[in-house]
């Protein structure tokens, strides 16, 4: 079993006044003498001592002259004092905001390896604040929740928020790792076409070309798993002005689903402002949301092929099989497209779908 390191926080601070008051005890020398020697006065020698005044860098060069001690050494333990008095207080502030952990799914995150497993709750808190890049609690509420009003246009995100909030942040950060080039619409619109193509391969093939192919267009393709509570089947928003950002759950795990919800995504880039978040679950179905889904469904089949197919009257294993090589794509989009147009029942073909698992990698997530 595994040793876990041992952390020490200390819950007080020294003053460097301590330190004064045992030099000018060594030396014999009194407080007053000290006083008159620095041209201090006696009142600030008394002050610095007892912790109330700060050690200054005069005050430092001062005691430099008179003690024989560098005023590097005076200035670092005030400095040190300071920051260890902002740390505690700071703490206790952290302490009274522990509610955090209650509206985020943090044993999750600790088993995805997005955050450290601490036993004490405000060290637990401080790595969740570190986790989502804000200062308090207070900011995560402002940043997270107040201000992500987009994201609350989503029946998911209103289902539980935090656990949204916190998927969306490892996609985020993950993303921040892929070098993109910057944006090009004409190039992204021409990539899905390649992209299409990667319908047919698996998992190890397609992961790192769809990737590849995207960041080359100027948008990061990131897989993460659905955290407890989140119901999101994939999400999109910018980044930056250049670089735009496709979130990927795999929830159904079907290759239908998944290549709709891309393509679906994709849709949102090409048709919709840089100032709107996306975020898909099954009970979306505003107008952007109708508009990304014809795209997705006339990019993957076109509705005219997928009519002429239908008519032929032939909708048998060996006909998908057949009418989904000369598209070029995956037989199970075919079965999805015609399982959703109630062409065929929910029940038929499932077998012509493959299924996918997401499989942890080293710095991201694969299918």
């Amino acid at each position: 079993m595994g040793k876990k390191a041992l952390t020490f926080t200390p819950d007080y601070a020294v003053p460097p006044g301590e330190t004064l008051l045992e030099t000018l005890q060594t030396l014999g020398m009194s407080q007053a003498e000290l006083a008159n020697r620095t041209g201090r006065p006696l009142k600030t020698i008394n002050e610095i001592i007892k912790g109330k005044a700060a050690i200054t860098p005069e005050t430092a060069l001062q005691l430099e002259r008179v003690l024989g001690v560098p005023a590097r050494f005076w200035n670092n333990l005030d400095r040190n004092y300071r920051d260890a008095l902002a740390r505690i207080k700071e703490r206790k502030k952290i302490t009274a905001g522990t509610a955090l952990l209650r509206k985020i799914p943090v044993r999750a995150l600790i088993q995805a390896k997005a955050i450290k497993d601490l036993p004490d709750q405000a060290d637990l808190v401080v790595e969740v604040l570190n986790f989502f890049g804000v200062g308090s609690p207070a900011a995560w509420g402002r940043v997270w929740i107040a201000q992500r009003a987009v994201f609350r246009e989503s029946p998911a995100f209103r289902s539980d928020p935090g656990a949204v909030a916190a998927w969306l942040r490892m996609g985020e950060l993950r993303a921040q790792r892929i070098q993109c080039a910057p944006f090009d619409r004409a190039k992204f619109r021409a990539t899905l076409e390649q992209i299409r193509a990667l319908t047919v391969e698996s998992p190890d093939v397609f992961h790192e070309k769809l990737e590849e192919l995207c960041a080359n267009a100027g948008v990061a393709v990131v897989f993460v798993s659905e955290l407890p509570g989140t119901h999101v089947s994939g999400a999109t928003r910018w980044l930056t002005p250049k670089k735009a950002l496709i979130q990927l759950s795999l929830r159904y795990k079907s290759d239908d689903h998944l290549w709709f919800t891309f393509i679906h995504e994709a849709g949102h880039i090409l048709l919709h402002g840089k100032r709107r978040v996306f975020l898909e679950d099954s009970r979306t179905t505003n107008a952007h949301e109708k508009e990304a889904n014809a795209f997705a469904a006339n990019t993957l089949i076109p509705s005219a092929t997928l009519r002429e197919f239908q008519r032929r009257g032939d909708i048998s294993r060996a006909a998908i099989r057949k009418f989904a090589e000369g598209l070029g794509i995956s037989p199970g989009i075919v079965v999805g497209r015609l399982q959703h147009e109630g062409v065929l029942p929910y029940s038929h073909c499932n077998d012509l779908k493959r299924r996918f698992e997401l499989v942890e990698r080293e710095d991201s997530e694969a299918a």
